[in-house]
């Protein structure tokens, strides 16, 4: 049987007790499962194996994505939550991020990929902390070292690990000030780089990583390390065996890292606004451009940033909400250069500055935080604008009071009525008076209201010309018939929407199985309007 067939099963929300038995079965006597369990020991098989009935499933036991797609379901229980974990280790991995896995079944040193996932959700014993940390793989000790809630002891024997990336990724996540502050004076800028990014680092540590006052310079770093200097990566370095990020540069100060440095503590809100301030006019856009992220600048300083001649540290003070009124104001009335949508974006844009923006550039059909916030006094003037693209705005807001929205929906302008036709609550009448009125322009959106009656959704699919985003949205829609859904087929993108959708005929379902479009047939073989019949027939040898 073919493999996607099978993760279509797998997903499928009706899929009866025992079939779904018989599918963990069939992956719990793949290859994977053979090659380990919850306590790291192969599964016990018979002398008299049948190697014709293994080839016959050959292609469903190496399908890595079927135990994860089992894991997804919510009707497991313990039982088979532990069998399909202990013959998966794609599905153990998924349990245990779900915090489904129980950490009494699982060992620990067999399996710490699975260990791992259970300690990154508070799951796991202290004491695997401890077998972890004297792991001889350094991946393990370094994804160790980014999880939370470690002992003490374990994060110490971190902080000296032999592995400088080991210790950089401690210094990256460790919680603990005092470990944080000794890593930011670490010799190995590296190092340093992780702490600059940690928030838990004492601000006294981040200003001397900007300063260097009360700071040795950094002794190494990657570069100096492993090539020989001066040296600058290729970004397109080739190398199989090379781990170095791109532009990574050395001249004998660490100036690749130093600068990463730099950037990662001008953008640490616990990093003092005195030392971050102090790297406004620094050479480096992308220093600059972290720093116009802050939300305790002084307006002084944003104002300095919003002149930069780079359009992204621009952009990037123009959407701050820390910016007050009169630097917005400021920049909008000088034409907004290039940053006029990054302003409109600004949760404390005056209302009228937003009607202005909105005259001047393409917004797109997006909820804008200032409108989200907007009093319904605020609203009623806004949808009162001469200036469609004004009401638009407000049209893109849900749950409006139905007055509101009712007037809305009868605009004059297609790009207005767009905008509301998906709102909750519009009755039928109305939103055939919006298709009648504009159209194509509006039947996609129509289609994607929640209330809309089937009649209307088949109505809309039979539509000459066709709207392929409106079969897209009928696709999904839970009020979608079978007549409507059959159009659906015809959309390339839609197909497999409607593949999955539970009011599907089930003779159409079945046929689907066999489309040249394994997601189209995965998606089928995932609809609860299966038939179990055909389903049983699936896990035997079916299409």
């Amino acid at each position: 049987m073919s493999a996607h067939l099978l993760r279509g099963l797998a997903a499928n929300p009706a899929l009866p007790d025992e079939l779904l038995d018989r599918l963990i079965g069939r992956l719990a006597d793949g290859p994977l499962a053979r090659a380990s369990s919850l306590q790291g020991a192969a599964p016990a098989t018979g002398p008299d194996e049948d190697e014709d009935d293994e080839d016959e499933h050959d292609e469903d036991e190496h399908d890595e994505e079927l135990g994860p797609a089992l894991s997804e379901r919510t009707d497991l229980g313990p039982a088979r939550t532990a069998a399909l974990a202990a013959c998966d280790e794609g599905a153990a991995l998924q349990l245990a991020y779900a915090g489904l896995l129980d950490a009494a079944e699982v060992d620990a040193v067999a399996r710490p990929a699975v260990a791992l996932a259970l300690l990154g959700e508070g799951l796991g014993p202290p004491d695997w902390a401890r077998l972890l940390a004297a792991r001889p793989d350094r991946e393990v000790r370094r994804r160790l070292a980014s999880g939370p809630g470690l002992p003490l002891d374990v994060v110490e024997r971190l902080a000296a690990d032999p592995d400088v990336e080991v210790v950089a990724e401690l210094a990256l996540w460790t919680t603990e000030p005092s470990v944080a502050a000794r890593l930011a004076a670490h010799p190995h800028a590296e190092v340093r780089r992780g702490a600059a990014s940690n928030e838990a680092t004492p601000p006294t540590a981040l200003a001397a990583l900007i300063t260097g006052e009360g700071t040795a310079p950094a002794a190494s770093c990657l570069v100096c390390e492993h090539e020989e200097i001066p040296f600058t990566h290729d970004p397109y370095c080739s190398r199989t065996d090379c781990d170095l990020r791109g532009g990574a540069a050395c001249a004998g100060g660490h100036e690749s890292t130093l600068h990463e440095i730099l950037q990662q503590a001008a953008r640490n809100p616990a990093t003092p606004v005195a030392a971050a301030a102090s790297l406004t006019g620094h050479p480096s856009m992308l220093i600059r451009w972290a720093l116009a992220e802050r939300a305790d600048l002084s307006q002084e300083s944003y104002a300095r940033l919003a002149a930069d001649p780079v359009p992204a540290v621009r952009s990037e003070v123009a959407g701050n909400p820390a910016v007050g009124e009169p630097l917005i104001r400021a920049l909008a009335a000088g034409g907004a250069d290039g940053i006029a949508a990054d302003l409109a974006g600004n949760p404390r844009v005056p209302l009228d500055v937003l009607a202005h923006l909105a005259a001047v550039t393409r917004l797109g059909p997006v909820l804008l935080p200032r409108i989200a916030s907007a009093s319904p006094a605020e609203l009623a003037d806004a949808a009162a604008s001469p200036d469609a693209r004004v009401r638009r705005l407000v049209a893109e807001r849900r749950y409006l009071a139905p007055e509101l929205r009712d007037a809305l929906a009868a605009d004059p302008d297609a790009s207005v009525v767009n905008a509301v036709a998906p709102h909750p609550g519009l009755p039928d009448a109305l939103l055939r008076a919006m298709v009648a009125r504009h159209g194509v322009r509006v039947l996609a959106r129509v289609a994607a209201n929640p209330d809309a009656p089937p009649a209307l959704l088949e109505e809309l699919a039979r539509h000459d010309p066709p709207v392929r985003r409106a079969f897209r949205a009928i696709a999904v829609h839970p009020h979608a018939t079978a007549a409507a859904l059959l159009a659906c087929l015809d959309d390339r993108r839609a197909r497999p929407l409607a593949a999955r959708h539970p009011a599907m005929a089930p003779e159409v379902l079945v046929g689907l199985l066999t489309d040249d479009d394994h997601e189209v047939a995965r998606a089928a073989a995932a609809n609860p309007a299966l038939p179990v019949g055909v389903m049983a027939g699936l896990l035997t040898g079916g299409p």
